[in-house]
């Protein structure tokens, strides 16, 4: 797996690529702890490039999406695939979190 980010006016992007699974989740988190600390409040997941998640992936998004929703900020996430939106589906995470269907959409009122 690996992680690109991009800031985009006060927006966090944090594009994943590859699978985020019980393997690759500790660095991600790593680096995602590292960004809340540095003081991101607002993070956009962008999993265009995702091609698997497991649930230490959504492990790892739920605490990020409590981190930051602690201090008045919010996870968004975008562009699952197919596979990605069954999982988000299946494990009710379509409901927990703001899932949108592209970057631009996603970044509208953030």
């Amino acid at each position: 797996m690996q992680l690109t980010i991009e800031r985009i006016d006060d927006v966090c992007v944090v594009r994943f690529e590859g699978n985020l699974d019980t393997n690759t989740a500790p660095e991600a988190e790593e680096k995602i702890a590292a960004l809340i600390s540095d003081g991101a409040g607002r993070m956009l997941a962008d999993f265009r490039a995702l091609d698997y998640i497991s649930s230490a992936g959504l492990r790892i998004l739920l605490w990020t999406a409590k981190q930051l929703g602690a201090s008045n900020g919010e996870l968004r996430v975008c562009s699952l695939n197919e596979t990605v939106r069954e999982v988000f589906d299946m494990s009710g995470f379509s409901s927990i979190l703001g899932v949108y269907d592209n970057e631009d959409e996603a970044m509208k009122g953030f």
